[in-house]
Protein backbone atom coordinates (compact mmCIF):
# COMPACT_ATOMS: atom_id res chain seq x y z
CA UNK A 1 0.00 0.00 0.00
CA UNK A 2 1.38 3.60 -0.66
CA UNK A 3 2.10 5.88 1.62
CA UNK A 4 0.33 8.80 2.10
CA UNK A 5 3.01 11.18 1.05
CA UNK A 6 3.30 8.52 -1.87
CA UNK A 7 -0.32 9.16 -3.00
CA UNK A 8 -0.29 12.86 -2.22
CA UNK A 9 2.98 12.64 -4.75
CA UNK A 10 0.48 11.27 -7.83
CA UNK A 11 -2.01 13.31 -7.17
CA UNK A 12 0.26 16.51 -7.64
CA UNK A 13 2.11 14.75 -10.32
CA UNK A 14 -1.44 13.99 -12.02
CA UNK A 15 -2.17 17.49 -11.53
CA UNK A 16 1.38 19.18 -13.04
CA UNK A 17 0.81 17.07 -16.06
CA UNK A 18 -2.85 18.22 -16.71
CA UNK A 19 -1.89 21.43 -16.28
CA UNK A 20 1.15 21.72 -18.74
CA UNK A 21 -0.87 19.73 -20.98
CA UNK A 22 -3.65 22.32 -20.76
CA UNK A 23 -1.58 25.12 -20.62
CA UNK A 24 0.37 23.66 -23.99
CA UNK A 25 -2.43 22.01 -26.14
CA UNK A 26 -4.27 25.27 -27.29
CA UNK A 27 -0.87 26.43 -29.01
CA UNK A 28 -1.47 23.40 -31.06
CA UNK A 29 1.77 22.07 -30.58
CA UNK A 30 5.60 20.44 -31.41
CA UNK A 31 8.53 22.60 -32.86
CA UNK A 32 10.97 20.85 -35.42
CA UNK A 33 13.58 22.04 -33.34
CA UNK A 34 13.02 19.93 -30.03
CA UNK A 35 12.09 16.53 -32.85
CA UNK A 36 13.36 13.97 -30.89
CA UNK A 37 13.31 10.82 -28.89
CA UNK A 38 11.30 11.76 -25.78
CA UNK A 39 12.52 8.14 -23.84
CA UNK A 40 13.32 7.85 -20.50
CA UNK A 41 15.98 5.38 -20.50
CA UNK A 42 16.76 4.52 -17.02
CA UNK A 43 15.17 6.30 -14.24
CA UNK A 44 18.16 6.10 -12.17
CA UNK A 45 19.83 7.78 -14.84
CA UNK A 46 17.67 10.51 -14.64
CA UNK A 47 18.27 11.05 -11.01
CA UNK A 48 15.25 8.97 -9.79
CA UNK A 49 16.88 7.20 -7.25
CA UNK A 50 16.95 7.43 -3.25
CA UNK A 51 20.65 7.85 -2.21
CA UNK A 52 23.74 9.44 -2.70
CA UNK A 53 26.66 9.04 -5.28
CA UNK A 54 28.18 9.75 -8.77
CA UNK A 55 26.58 8.45 -11.90
CA UNK A 56 27.38 8.48 -15.87
CA UNK A 57 25.14 7.39 -18.76
CA UNK A 58 26.21 7.50 -22.68
CA UNK A 59 23.26 6.95 -24.71
CA UNK A 60 22.78 7.19 -28.21
CA UNK A 61 19.78 7.47 -30.02
CA UNK A 62 18.49 6.95 -33.88
CA UNK A 63 15.26 8.18 -35.57
CA UNK A 64 14.78 8.55 -38.94
CA UNK A 65 11.85 10.81 -40.29
CA UNK A 66 10.61 10.16 -43.57
CA UNK A 67 7.07 10.08 -42.43
CA UNK A 68 5.02 13.28 -43.77
CA UNK A 69 2.13 14.12 -42.07
CA UNK A 70 -0.68 16.81 -41.81
CA UNK A 71 -2.93 17.05 -38.80
CA UNK A 72 -3.45 13.40 -37.44
CA UNK A 73 -2.91 11.62 -41.10
CA UNK A 74 -0.07 10.98 -43.19
CA UNK A 75 0.29 12.65 -46.57
CA UNK A 76 0.95 11.21 -50.02
CA UNK A 77 4.41 12.67 -51.65
CA UNK A 78 3.21 10.96 -54.90
CA UNK A 79 0.46 13.17 -55.28
CA UNK A 80 2.42 16.51 -54.78
CA UNK A 81 3.85 17.93 -58.24
CA UNK A 82 6.80 20.82 -58.58
CA UNK A 83 7.43 23.22 -58.07
CA UNK A 84 4.84 23.45 -55.35
CA UNK A 85 3.83 25.98 -53.59
CA UNK A 86 4.77 25.11 -50.34
CA UNK A 87 8.07 23.49 -48.88
CA UNK A 88 7.92 19.35 -49.14
CA UNK A 89 10.62 18.14 -46.75
CA UNK A 90 11.79 14.45 -47.88
CA UNK A 91 13.78 13.40 -44.48
CA UNK A 92 15.69 14.19 -41.36
CA UNK A 93 18.05 11.57 -39.96
CA UNK A 94 19.00 12.12 -36.83
CA UNK A 95 22.09 10.05 -34.85
CA UNK A 96 22.12 11.65 -31.42
CA UNK A 97 24.65 10.63 -28.73
CA UNK A 98 23.48 12.23 -25.09
CA UNK A 99 26.39 11.78 -21.93
CA UNK A 100 24.65 12.72 -18.56
CA UNK A 101 25.99 13.40 -15.34
CA UNK A 102 24.90 12.26 -12.58
CA UNK A 103 25.47 13.75 -8.94
CA UNK A 104 23.32 12.43 -6.04
CA UNK A 105 24.76 15.07 -2.85
CA UNK A 106 22.71 13.18 -0.21
CA UNK A 107 19.09 11.59 -0.18
CA UNK A 108 17.75 14.90 -0.14
CA UNK A 109 19.28 17.01 -3.08
CA UNK A 110 21.36 15.95 -6.51
CA UNK A 111 22.05 17.03 -10.00
CA UNK A 112 22.42 16.41 -13.41
CA UNK A 113 24.37 17.60 -16.57
CA UNK A 114 23.04 16.28 -19.87
CA UNK A 115 25.32 17.18 -22.98
CA UNK A 116 23.84 16.18 -26.32
CA UNK A 117 25.92 15.66 -29.47
CA UNK A 118 23.77 15.83 -32.43
CA UNK A 119 24.51 14.37 -36.16
CA UNK A 120 21.21 15.58 -38.42
CA UNK A 121 21.19 14.84 -42.23
CA UNK A 122 17.87 16.71 -43.90
CA UNK A 123 16.57 16.38 -47.25
CA UNK A 124 13.77 19.18 -48.35
CA UNK A 125 12.33 20.78 -51.90
CA UNK A 126 11.71 24.29 -51.21
CA UNK A 127 8.34 26.11 -52.39
CA UNK A 128 9.50 26.42 -55.82
CA UNK A 129 12.56 24.34 -56.38
CA UNK A 130 11.95 21.51 -58.52
CA UNK A 131 15.15 19.65 -56.80
CA UNK A 132 16.38 18.67 -53.34
CA UNK A 133 18.34 20.51 -51.26
CA UNK A 134 20.46 18.63 -48.00
CA UNK A 135 22.39 19.77 -45.09
CA UNK A 136 24.35 17.44 -43.15
CA UNK A 137 25.77 18.58 -39.17
CA UNK A 138 27.95 17.41 -36.27
CA UNK A 139 28.06 19.24 -33.16
CA UNK A 140 27.21 19.95 -29.16
CA UNK A 141 23.73 20.84 -28.79
CA UNK A 142 21.87 22.30 -26.17
CA UNK A 143 23.02 21.57 -22.88
CA UNK A 144 20.69 20.99 -19.92
CA UNK A 145 21.63 21.70 -16.24
CA UNK A 146 18.82 19.93 -13.67
CA UNK A 147 18.89 19.97 -10.14
CA UNK A 148 16.59 18.12 -7.91
CA UNK A 149 15.05 17.74 -4.43
CA UNK A 150 13.30 15.12 -2.73
CA UNK A 151 13.28 15.00 0.55
CA UNK A 152 9.74 15.93 1.21
CA UNK A 153 8.84 12.25 2.40
CA UNK A 154 10.86 9.90 4.57
CA UNK A 155 10.81 7.30 1.32
CA UNK A 156 12.13 10.03 -0.62
CA UNK A 157 10.29 8.46 -3.54
CA UNK A 158 9.04 12.18 -5.20
CA UNK A 159 10.59 15.33 -5.86
CA UNK A 160 10.93 18.33 -7.44
CA UNK A 161 13.74 19.22 -10.78
CA UNK A 162 14.47 22.50 -11.44
CA UNK A 163 17.18 23.92 -13.43
CA UNK A 164 18.10 25.56 -17.40
CA UNK A 165 18.51 24.61 -20.87
CA UNK A 166 21.68 26.32 -22.23
CA UNK A 167 21.79 27.62 -25.88
CA UNK A 168 25.13 25.93 -26.65
CA UNK A 169 24.00 24.42 -30.14
CA UNK A 170 24.42 26.16 -33.30
CA UNK A 171 22.45 27.37 -35.02
CA UNK A 172 23.82 29.23 -38.36
CA UNK A 173 23.94 25.58 -40.25
CA UNK A 174 23.41 26.38 -44.16
CA UNK A 175 22.54 23.97 -46.70
CA UNK A 176 25.18 22.05 -48.27
CA UNK A 177 23.78 21.12 -51.42
CA UNK A 178 20.94 21.52 -54.01
CA UNK A 179 19.47 24.90 -54.97
CA UNK A 180 19.56 26.03 -51.66
CA UNK A 181 23.21 25.96 -50.76
CA UNK A 182 24.61 28.10 -48.89
CA UNK A 183 21.32 29.30 -47.83
CA UNK A 184 20.22 29.24 -43.62
CA UNK A 185 19.06 26.11 -42.68
CA UNK A 186 15.08 26.28 -41.14
CA UNK A 187 15.60 27.65 -37.37
CA UNK A 188 14.05 24.48 -36.32
CA UNK A 189 16.33 22.24 -37.28
CA UNK A 190 19.12 24.05 -35.98
CA UNK A 191 20.99 22.04 -33.42
CA UNK A 192 20.41 24.17 -31.26
CA UNK A 193 17.20 27.14 -30.76
CA UNK A 194 19.32 29.94 -29.73
CA UNK A 195 17.64 30.22 -26.33
CA UNK A 196 18.08 29.88 -22.55
CA UNK A 197 14.26 27.93 -21.25
CA UNK A 198 13.51 27.08 -17.95
CA UNK A 199 13.17 23.85 -16.80
CA UNK A 200 10.40 22.76 -14.00
CA UNK A 201 9.40 19.21 -13.38
CA UNK A 202 8.01 16.53 -10.57
CA UNK A 203 8.65 13.08 -10.56
CA UNK A 204 7.93 9.99 -8.22
CA UNK A 205 8.38 6.12 -8.10
CA UNK A 206 8.61 3.34 -6.29
CA UNK A 207 7.43 -0.09 -5.87
CA UNK A 208 4.18 -1.22 -6.80
CA UNK A 209 4.15 -4.91 -5.17
CA UNK A 210 7.53 -7.23 -5.11
CA UNK A 211 7.80 -7.53 -8.75
CA UNK A 212 6.89 -4.56 -10.35
CA UNK A 213 7.84 -0.65 -9.88
CA UNK A 214 6.94 2.25 -11.59
CA UNK A 215 8.01 6.03 -11.88
CA UNK A 216 6.27 8.90 -13.51
CA UNK A 217 7.47 11.87 -14.87
CA UNK A 218 5.86 15.77 -16.22
CA UNK A 219 8.78 18.28 -17.24
CA UNK A 220 7.64 21.74 -18.59
CA UNK A 221 10.14 23.57 -20.70
CA UNK A 222 9.63 27.49 -20.90
CA UNK A 223 12.13 29.69 -23.14
CA UNK A 224 13.09 32.93 -21.22
CA UNK A 225 15.79 34.67 -23.70
CA UNK A 226 15.94 33.74 -27.41
CA UNK A 227 17.70 35.31 -30.37
CA UNK A 228 17.21 36.06 -34.23
CA UNK A 229 14.13 36.26 -34.02
CA UNK A 230 13.09 33.03 -33.01
CA UNK A 231 11.31 31.24 -30.34
CA UNK A 232 10.35 27.93 -29.56
CA UNK A 233 7.16 26.48 -28.59
CA UNK A 234 6.38 25.93 -24.87
CA UNK A 235 6.81 22.39 -24.10
CA UNK A 236 5.96 19.46 -21.66
CA UNK A 237 7.07 16.28 -21.48
CA UNK A 238 4.87 13.28 -19.80
CA UNK A 239 6.42 9.80 -18.70
CA UNK A 240 5.07 7.22 -17.50
CA UNK A 241 6.48 3.66 -16.61
CA UNK A 242 6.85 0.35 -15.41
CA UNK A 243 9.43 -2.58 -15.55
CA UNK A 244 8.98 -6.11 -13.87
CA UNK A 245 11.59 -7.11 -11.62
CA UNK A 246 12.62 -10.97 -12.76
CA UNK A 247 15.24 -11.20 -10.16
CA UNK A 248 17.74 -11.74 -12.71
CA UNK A 249 20.18 -9.42 -14.62
CA UNK A 250 17.37 -8.99 -17.26
CA UNK A 251 14.60 -6.09 -16.39
CA UNK A 252 12.06 -5.72 -18.96
CA UNK A 253 10.53 -2.25 -19.12
CA UNK A 254 7.76 -0.09 -20.61
CA UNK A 255 7.35 3.16 -21.29
CA UNK A 256 4.58 5.91 -22.48
CA UNK A 257 5.60 8.95 -23.57
CA UNK A 258 4.24 12.02 -24.92
CA UNK A 259 5.73 15.77 -26.09
CA UNK A 260 3.30 18.20 -26.13
CA UNK A 261 4.78 21.71 -27.78
CA UNK A 262 3.31 24.89 -28.52
CA UNK A 263 4.23 26.62 -32.59
CA UNK A 264 7.37 28.76 -32.52
CA UNK A 265 6.70 32.00 -33.05
CA UNK A 266 8.86 35.61 -34.39
CA UNK A 267 10.49 36.62 -37.76
CA UNK A 268 12.27 33.40 -38.49
CA UNK A 269 9.81 30.65 -37.54
CA UNK A 270 7.93 28.53 -39.35
CA UNK A 271 4.93 28.70 -37.55
CA UNK A 272 2.53 26.68 -40.29
CA UNK A 273 4.89 23.72 -39.90
CA UNK A 274 5.41 23.78 -35.93
CA UNK A 275 3.58 22.12 -33.33
CA UNK A 276 2.24 18.79 -32.40
CA UNK A 277 1.06 16.59 -29.79
CA UNK A 278 2.72 13.05 -29.78
CA UNK A 279 2.21 9.89 -27.96
CA UNK A 280 4.73 6.70 -27.87
CA UNK A 281 4.67 3.34 -26.86
CA UNK A 282 8.30 2.42 -25.35
CA UNK A 283 9.35 -1.62 -24.97
CA UNK A 284 12.79 -2.20 -23.94
CA UNK A 285 14.81 -4.00 -21.06
CA UNK A 286 17.99 -3.19 -19.15
CA UNK A 287 20.74 -5.81 -18.47
CA UNK A 288 22.70 -5.63 -15.54
CA UNK A 289 26.35 -6.23 -16.70
CA UNK A 290 28.12 -6.05 -13.20
CA UNK A 291 26.35 -4.43 -9.74
CA UNK A 292 27.63 -0.92 -11.51
CA UNK A 293 27.40 -1.31 -15.43
CA UNK A 294 24.18 -1.54 -16.91
CA UNK A 295 23.38 -1.96 -20.73
CA UNK A 296 20.13 -1.12 -21.86
CA UNK A 297 18.22 -0.76 -25.44
CA UNK A 298 14.26 0.71 -26.01
CA UNK A 299 12.41 1.18 -29.51
CA UNK A 300 9.85 3.70 -29.21
CA UNK A 301 6.71 3.22 -31.59
CA UNK A 302 3.96 5.83 -32.07
CA UNK A 303 0.59 5.53 -31.04
CA UNK A 304 -0.82 9.13 -31.47
CA UNK A 305 1.01 12.29 -33.74
CA UNK A 306 -1.32 15.41 -34.30
CA UNK A 307 0.88 18.18 -35.92
CA UNK A 308 0.73 21.37 -37.63
CA UNK A 309 1.17 22.04 -41.15
CA UNK A 310 3.44 19.58 -43.01
CA UNK A 311 5.92 17.92 -40.60
CA UNK A 312 8.09 14.93 -40.82
CA UNK A 313 8.17 12.34 -38.06
CA UNK A 314 9.76 8.96 -37.47
CA UNK A 315 7.64 5.39 -37.82
CA UNK A 316 10.10 4.12 -34.94
CA UNK A 317 12.69 5.36 -32.76
CA UNK A 318 15.97 2.96 -31.37
CA UNK A 319 17.76 3.92 -28.24
CA UNK A 320 20.74 2.16 -26.57
CA UNK A 321 23.06 2.83 -23.95
CA UNK A 322 25.54 2.19 -20.56
CA UNK A 323 24.68 3.56 -17.46
CA UNK A 324 27.62 3.08 -14.51
CA UNK A 325 27.29 3.79 -11.10
CA UNK A 326 30.36 5.16 -9.10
Amino acid sequence: MKSPMTRTALATLGALATGAAFLALPLDAFACSSCGCTLNADWASQGFKSNGGFSIDLRHDDFNQTDLRTGTGRVDRSAISFPADAETQQQTFNRNTTLTLDYGINADWGASLQLPYINRYHTTIVDGDTEVSTSRSSSIGDVRLLGRYQGFSPEHDWGVQFGLKLPTGRTNVNFNGGPQIGESLDRGLQPGTGSTDLLLGLYTFGPLNQQFDYFAQALLQVPLHTKDEFKPGVGANLTAGIRYLTGTAFVPHLQVNARIEGKESGANADIPNSGATLIYLSPGATWSMTDSLKLYGFAQVPIYQRVNGLQLEPKVSVSVGLHYDF
